[in-house]
């Protein structure tokens, strides 16, 4: 059964998870936040299957390096050096 229920954001970006809907989750349980522009949504890091991790995680790296680049924090490699790194991922 699909239950619904409204919470609001703080200050701080905290959203209480309302109580009738608590009971379901342990603390200190992951959740993924999923943004798609239009949509929030929440899942148990334990509902994602193992692809769809390994691309977050990829997403999360490729987020930062294009960050470090923009803020200047890069190095120049040679195209065999980058092959070898990107086979590590």
């Amino acid at each position: 059964m699909v239950q619904i229920d409204v919470s609001k954001i703080s200050s701080k970006g905290q959203v209480v998870i309302p109580a009738r809907l608590r009971g379901r989750y342990k603390e200190g349980e992951n959740i993924i936040f999923i943004d798609d522009g239009k949509n929030l949504i929440l899942k148990k890091e334990t509902e994602i299957d193992k692809s769809l991790r390994e691309d977050i995680e990829f997403a999360k790296r490729t987020e930062q390096g294009w960050k470090d680049i923009e803020e200047g924090r890069s190095t120049n490699v040679e195209f065999e050096e980058f092959i070898k790194e990107i086979k590590k991922w």
